[in-house]
């Protein structure tokens, strides 16, 4: 029954709600659109007074810089006063304030020209002048209208000689310019534009009048439409105001028509829609409850405690998380007050005073850090974060605290902390100098205790190793910039993980040889960094070179003892040459004698003499060269020339022991870059140990064999020669193959055990390999084999067949 009158009291109702309604709409798009179009205005007399500042700013730059002086100040003001209208006048004032150039607009009155140009009240600009100078960058001001002179806009521009103020330069902007040159026409055409003060007089523009309040029906619904907003970077001295000059109504003829139609479809389906707004009421309640019990149980998951108090400090709130970390219950919380259970015996007067910080608002970002006690008067480490507690209504009804544990991280800390000082001990306490310093910069961000020992507290020992090692490096003021690495381009993931560098340099100022190690790494601020670890090698150096010259004495020493050995053997190969000789003269002196030799046969007689002696010096000359002590000297030599030279020189030994020798050389063996002097030792050493062993087996006459092989062959990827001598005696034992290159171990009992550590010291000094192994038929040795490989350079692209220069012994 009572449905439609409450249809038609609803439906007057909706008539002036909607009225109402859509006037404010439109008042609101109104005064979006004013704000939009003063906004608009206010960035282009922003972006015009920046531009202005820039140019003044630089003009202020240069009179510190003494770049310009009066004359030129007066001219470059009058071309920024003709340029820009709204510049009324600019002034150069000392640090004593006074002025020692001015220049003004040729637009003002002569009378207000004379005022500008001659007077300038210290009153007005002493404030303005002081803020300039202790803010040292521009200030605006406001200069009041007064009977003589319109309003103008000052502007203060300090004049800093590096630290030193030296005075300003003052622009004063005539804000009736300001406001005809930056307002847009489109703007002021569409509304009342002014520019008003900080106490809101109008100094330029114009404004609409005041309507009387008497014949607006409803003022609520036809407010004048203005905005206002201040002029940065002015200020609030400078106030830029609109005000529409009408607003239209025809929107609501059509709302009012679109909104009987809805009142009447509303009024038919009132039941419906009431009915339906009851079920949907009764989903909403049941949505909350389920939104309620999906809170409570996400706060009951937190690991972060959550904690409510009033603004008298009871507590009115814990989750779950609050209550396990502290082991109290929320009935013992709850309603508590200072001093809660959880506050420590010893540590009340500080917490309640913290408390008392807490509830008068002085709450710290990071937080506090206290000590909170379980019930079992065991400890923990807790930080609180306190905000204030809002309501709905935005009222604060109290203080909210978030509390987390920070046992563990407060132990890892004191951890690190720890191994920091560890690590550091470690450094300072290394024999090497340590030192870490950014890519591109001329700081040290590391050294330790012998870094600064060697080179203080510089960055110059850094550079200074970094150079010497042969490693790029940016310094600050370096020209090389542009220089790239062999790490240009990489990720600096990639750089850290990269090979460290080492080198061996030498320095003068400290007389140490150094051991030089680079490596590049990401500093913990993210930078590129370089280490260097340099370690003290000089007593290592020294080291060397004694055993370089001992090693060297000891291969002159070897090559005597063989010749020594050896000397029986050449005493007999000379004697035949000789012999020879003493033959073929004796007879030539018996027939010439007898005058029974022709000019032939005695030409026949002395060709036979001079070939023996040839011989018998070329024995000499070969033994002389090869027991000569000399430096290392590599040249590119075949293979079959050291043979040859080898092979004949050990053949005595080899014929007074009844051994036979057989070789096989390949054919077109490459070129090798040896000394061929120590090569030759190297195999004449191993066939006279060969003839040994065999000699020392007593084999038959026929088993008395050494074969000689020599092979191009490759080790790995690498290519070479390989020399091998293969002997028919016992072989080794099995403890003597393990220790046969140590130094004066010998398997002879006259041996001296300097003989095969020699020759493998030699293979591998021309990065060769040497190895030995034994000959077996069935389970006895039967011989052994002696082998060494060298290399083959690749510059060695000769072959055999072309032609080369052969070794020869030096005499």
């Amino acid at each position: 029954m009572l449905a439609p009158l409450a249809a038609v009291l609803l439906f007057l109702a909706a008539i002036v709600a909607s009225f109402g309604y859509l006037r404010l709409e439109e008042i609101d798009r109104e005064q979006e659109a004013v704000k939009r179009d003063v906004e608009y205005t206010q960035q282009r007399l922003r972006l015009r007074l920046l531009e202005r500042q820039e140019q003044l700013m630089r003009l202020a730059r240069d009179i510190a810089n003494r770049d310009i002086d009066a004359e030129d100040f007066q001219s470059r003001a009058e071309a920024l006063l003709n340029q820009y209208p709204d510049l009324e006048r600019l002034s150069w004032l000392d640090e004593r304030r006074r002025i020692k150039a001015s220049y003004a607009s040729a637009s003002l009155q002569p009378s207000l020209r004379q005022l500008l140009g001659e007077t300038i009240k210290l009153s007005d600009i002493q404030d303005i002048y002081s803020l300039a100078r202790e803010l040292q960058q521009p200030v605006y001001s406001q200069r009041p209208a007064s009977t003589r002179s319109a309003a103008f806009l000052q502007l203060h521009i300090p004049m800093m000689d590096r630290t030193r103020f030296v005075g300003v330069v003052l622009a004063e902007y005539s804000v009736d310019g300001l406001y005809r040159y930056g307002v847009p026409a489109e703007v002021s055409a569409r509304y009342a534009v002014s520019l008003l003060d900080d106490k809101g007089a109008r100094l330029a523009g114009t404004s609409v009048p005041p309507r009387n309040p008497a014949t607006r029906l409803f003022p609520w619904a036809d407010p004048i439409n203005e905005y206002e907003v201040p002029v940065s970077p002015v200020g609030n001295g400078l106030i830029l105001r609109a005000q529409a000059y009408r607003t239209s109504l025809g929107v609501i003829g059509s709302g009012l028509f679109w909104l009987v139609g809805v009142l009447s479809f509303m009024t038919a389906w009132m039941l419906i829609a009431n009915w339906r707004h009851n079920r949907r009421r009764q989903q909403a309640q049941q949505a909350l409850v389920a939104e309620t019990n999906f809170r409570r149980a996400m706060e009951n998951s937190m690991l972060t405690g959550m904690r409510a108090m009033d603004m008298h400090g009871r507590i009115t709130y814990v989750n779950a998380a609050f209550c396990q970390m502290t082991g109290w219950s929320e009935a013992e919380l709850v309603g508590a007050t200072a001093p809660f259970p959880y506050w420590p015996d010893g540590d009340h007067a500080q917490l309640r005073q913290m408390l008392n910080e807490e509830l008068g608002g002085k709450t710290t970002p990071g937080g506090l850090q206290m000590r909170v006690k379980r019930p079992d008067n065991s400890l923990l480490e807790a930080r609180l974060y306190v905000s204030p507690l809002i309501d709905s209504r935005g009222i604060q009804t109290g203080w909210m605290t978030a509390m987390t544990d920070i046992t563990e991280p407060n132990r890892i800390r004191e951890q690190l902390s720890s191994s920091f000082e560890r690590f550091t001990t470690v450094l300072e306490a290394l024999d090497a100098s340590i030192s870490v310093a950014p890519l591109g910069s001329g700081e040290i961000l590391f050294a330790n205790k012998l870094y600064r020992l060697w080179f203080g507290g510089l960055t110059s020992g850094h550079l200074n190793l970094v150079a010497q090692a042969g490693v790029p490096a940016i310094g600050p003021s370096d020209d090389a910039r542009d220089q790239v690495d062999s790490f240009a381009g990489l990720p600096t993931s990639a750089l850290s993980d990269a090979e460290p560098e080492s080198a061996e340099v030498y320095l003068n100022e400290l007389g140490l040889w150094l051991e030089v190690r680079t490596r590049y790494l990401n500093w913990v601020d993210g930078r590129l960094a370089q280490m260097v670890i340099a370690t003290d090698i000089t007593a290592r150096r020294r080291a060397e070179q004694q055993a370089a010259a001992q090693a060297d004495r000891a291969q002159t020493a070897s090559r005597l003892i063989t010749m020594g050995e050896m000397a029986s053997s050449v005493a007999h190969e000379l004697n035949q040459p000789l012999t020879a000789i003493n033959n073929y003269c004796n007879g030539m002196v018996s027939r010439i004698q007898s005058k029974q030799i022709n000019e032939q046969d005695l030409l026949g007689a002395l060709e036979k003499t001079a070939h023996q002696a040839q011989r018998a010096g070329q024995i000499i000359q070969r033994i002389r060269s090869f027991v000569k002590r000399s430096e290392p000297n590599r040249t590119w030599t075949r293979p079959d020339d050291m043979i040859a030279e080898a092979v004949e020189l050990v053949d005595i030994e080899l014929r007074r022991r009844n051994v036979r020798l057989s070789h096989q050389v390949s054919d077109s063996l490459p070129l090798l870059l040896v000394d061929p002097i120590l090569i030759e030792q190297v195999l004449i050493n191993l066939l006279k140990n060969a003839a040994e062993s065999i000699d020392a087996a007593q084999r038959p006459t026929a088993a008395r064999r050494v074969e000689l092989r020599v092979a191009q062959n490759r080790v790995g990827d690498s290519g070479g020669v390989e020399f091998s001598v293969q002997d028919s005696g016992n072989g080794l034992k099995p403890e003597a193959i393990e220790r046969l290159y140590e130094a004066f171990y010998s398997t002879k009992t006259d041996g001296m055990g300097i003989g095969l550590n020699l020759c493998r010291s030699i293979v591998e000094s021309h990065q060769g390999r040497m190895r030995a192994e034994n000959i077996y038929n069935g389970a006895e040795a039967s011989g052994c084999v002696f082998s060494f490989w060298l290399p083959v350079e690749e510059a060695a692209t000769i072959g055999a067949g072309q032609a080369a220069t052969p070794h020869k012994t030096p005499g």
